[in-house]
């Protein structure tokens, strides 16, 4: 027998090492993770380093030029002005932005600068070939300091990691806490140094969050050599400011090793908090540990499905994944505290508090994809909802870091409770739930005491008046099927007879969705491909966008247009007629084909709506082509703002195959997939399975499924289904088949 040496062992097991570490790199899922897709144009995505759900987002600030800003980067700017710890995703109004450091050399400047005035500013000018962003991680090379910066986090930690060239003059950071973004602005602020390694403060603000509050420790790897702070123009050199405009120079030694390392700790409840956080979540100064912990993290939610697909696929279809968890975000601290809409502190709560609940957007699909992908959630949003409707008296609209924008139209709080509640979630007071959705119906504004008496908005005494009924309808739908499945008989019929109220809105003559005056009559004129922001009959949309706005009651549209054949009719006529929305239209309006905008939310279950009038193939048609316009894997990816993961669900939904119409429901409608299998993990031991034979550019139509091997003519699927495990089969051909999604009682229903 050969014995093998020492170094033939070291040798062979290095060798081993390598080529796991090999191994899970290559079958590592947020390899194909790109945050840089959807920042150009209007996608208004989150640039920079976080971790699923987390309370901080920390991320580059550009110099602010529009409304593509929102997020505070756009890929078309090459600008930083800093660095700050909180970011919204997707959105078409910009706020936050908070604590923004910007490492620099040489002479302190303590004005922002403009863009092409570089110079006589701290901000500096940046290049994409110096940038990198994964999941977890940022960096980027600012020319004007020759500093590297990389960024990573914790869920309530932020990680900075500035390299300073050799022999670096003057090393400092600018600590600013005036700058927010879009309509962010301070109230209140303050700092303290504490020692010589760490500051303290607070900031107040108000802008889209009309009372925004949040407290801060900072923690740095050096200690503090002179700092200044500057309250506007007067220089203060106290160890402890308070202050409206408050902004710091902080100057350093040589720095040691040239690395200058900071830990910003976010609370919305107290500085002692703060530091409780920073403790718990990151006591240690190990960088690159942390990256590794930030990556796992995200690869640990993105194995909750795992496709096979092309690389470009696995690229946009990944980066969807990621975009649908930037938010809602954390809102509470490590002990559980939280701050209430009513500005009351809540301790040591018994559920994981969040914020950022873009409502109008996300009911639609990316809350019904958090039913499935993320079980452990459910609960704890529908809470936290809940919490919100006992501080502020309603259930949240558009939430904001413990405010109410009431942005959008409808209550649609209303359909992600009751979808929860009807996929059987019952981590929560059912009896509270029902009463928060009804009282949310029961309100005295925005045209619901209209609906209250079963009558139409009049147009000319409530704006956007048929957008709001639209919606109205589709929650009192939920509200219905919540009070059947308690037996509340005169609730369940009463809501039954509010969710068909859609049907006063639509003219037989002109067979469109209008606006309709108190006096009874049609208003006009009227056109219906015209649109004018915010100021007319609908919202972000037109006539053409908004009459198919019924996906509660599918079957009931599709009779108001006197059957199958003249539904379809219609139906064509939207992807076909040119679009002409005038000069004072919503910007949202994009990504279009003909009439309809996939770049905008309301009509993201359009293209699934043949399948109920027995034509499921041309659903297949529209996918390919929205698929093939308007998702790439370039930074232009999105059509339209991403809205907190609605733009991105549409597209992880849709790829494996089907989508959520009906929000409430817990039906899938079938499309055609763009994957060849996909694996989705609903628990250790459960998972359901997707395998698409014959799937090509070519064969895009669903010839037959089975599920568990056994033949399934349904062309929608149901939640239950799915969550019980197994495997289904989808077999694709080229030609639209005459075997599947025909029969009628195939087609998919809305249930009442």
């Amino acid at each position: 027998m050969r014995f093998l040496n020492f170094k033939t062992l070291v040798i062979s097991a290095s060798l081993f090492l390598f080529f796991q570490t090999y191994a899970q790199q290559k079958s590592n899922l947020t390899q194909y993770v790109d945050p840089i897709i959807g920042s150009a144009k209007h996608g208004h995505v989150f640039v920079g380093a976080n971790v699923p759900f987390g309370a901080v987002q920390l991320g580059p600030n550009n110099i602010m030029e529009g409304w593509d800003w929102c997020s505070g980067y756009n890929y078309v700017s090459n600008t930083i002005t800093g660095f700050s710890h909180t970011h919204l995703s997707g959105t078409g109004i910009g706020d936050l932005g908070d604590i923004s450091i910007m490492p620099a050399t040489g002479v302190t400047i303590l004005e922002k600068g403009k863009k092409g005035e570089e110079e006589k500013g701290y901000l500096s000018t940046f290049s994409h070939a110096n940038e990198t962003a994964k999941a977890g991680y940022y960096s980027v090379k600012l020319d004007k300091y020759n500093v590297k910066a990389e960024l990573t986090a914790t869920e309530r930690v932020g990680f900075h990691q500035y390299t300073f060239p050799k022999n670096a003059k003057t090393p400092h950071i600018i600590l600013d806490l005036i700058e927010g973004i879009g309509w962010d602005a301070p109230v209140a602020s303050s700092l303290e140094q504490i020692d010589a390694t760490t500051i303290v403060g607070h900031r107040n603000s108000k802008g889209w969050a009309n009372d925004q509050r949040l407290y801060f420790v900072i923690k740095l790897s050096q200690p503090i050599k002179n700092w200044v702070v500057y309250d506007s123009t007067v220089v203060k050199n106290d160890m402890a400011v308070a202050g409206k405009k408050l902004k710091a120079s902080i100057d350093f030694n040589a720095i040691n090793n040239n690395k200058l390392q900071i830990k910003v700790a976010l609370s919305p409840v107290s500085i002692e908090n703060a530091m409780l956080n920073l403790k718990t979540e990151l006591p240690g100064w190990d960088f690159a540990s942390t990256v590794k912990s930030a990556n796992a993290k995200w690869e640990k939610e993105l194995s909750k499905v795992k496709i096979d697909a092309s690389i470009n696929t696995k690229k946009i279809f990944y980066t969807a994944l990621f975009h649908t968890m930037v938010a809602p975000s954390i809102f509470n601290d490590v002990n559980k505290d939280y701050l209430g809409t009513d500005k009351k502190v809540y301790k040591n709560a018994n559920f994981t508090n969040y914020t950022t609940f873009s409502l109008w957007d996300t009911y639609r699909a990316a809350n019904p994809l958090y039913t499935i992908l993320h079980q452990d959630k459910v609960n704890d949003i529908v809470n936290t909802m809940l919490a919100i409707y006992k501080e502020q008296g309603k259930l949240p609209v558009w939430h904001l870091m413990g405010n109410e924008t009431n942005t959008m139209v409808g209550y649609h709080a209303v359909p992600v409770v009751v979808d929860a509640y009807l996929k059987g979630y019952r981590g929560f007071d059912v009896n509270l739930a029902f009463e928060a959705v009804k009282q949310s119906a029961m309100q005295k504004t925005e045209g619901i005491e209209y609906v209250q008496q079963l009558k139409y908005i009049p147009a000319d005494k409530v704006n956007e008046s048929v957008a709001k009924a639209l919606e109205y309808a589709i929650d009192d739908y939920c509200i219905a099927m919540f009070a059947k499945a308690l037996n509340k008989t005169a609730d369940y019929q009463y809501f039954l007879k509010r969710s068909e109220l859609y049907r006063q809105y639509f003219d037989q003559d002109v067979q469109f969705m209008r606006g309709k005056m108190a006096n009874g009559k049609w208003r006009t004129p009227f056109s219906p491909v015209k649109a004018k922001h915010r100021e007319d009959d609908y919202t972000e949309g037109n006539a053409w966008q908004y009459t198919w706005l019924v996906p509660q009651d599918v079957e009931g549209l599709i009779g108001l247009f006197g059957g199958d054949k003249p539904f379809v009719n219609k139906l064509d006529s939207l992807f076909i007629v040119p679009a002409d929305l005038g000069e004072n239209s919503s910007p949202d309006i994009s990504g279009l084909i003909g009439n309809y905008a996939q770049g905008n939310e309301p009509g993201h279950h359009i293209p699934y709506l043949y399948a109920y009038a027995g034509q499921p193939w041309k659903t297949a048609d529209l996918i390919r082509k929205i698929d093939n316009d308007f998702f790439t894997a370039k930074p232009d990816g999105l059509c339209g703002n991403e809205d907190v993961g609605q733009m991105s669900a549409w597209y992880v939904f849709t790829a494996v195959g089907f989508y959520p119409v009906n929000p409430a429901n817990g039906a899938y409608v079938f499309g055609t997939p763009l994957i060849n299998s996909a694996t989705i993990n609903l628990s250790a031991n459960k998972k359901f399975q997707i395998n698409v034979i014959g799937n090509s550019v070519a064969n895009k139509y669903i010839q037959r499924i089975t599920i568990n091997g056994k033949a399934y003519t349904k062309s929608f699927i149901e939640h239950k289904t799915i969550m019980n495990g197994g495997a289904m089969e989808i077999y694709m051909g080229n030609t639209p088949s005459k075997l599947w999604g025909i029969n009628g009682a195939d087609r998919p229903v809305s249930g009442k």
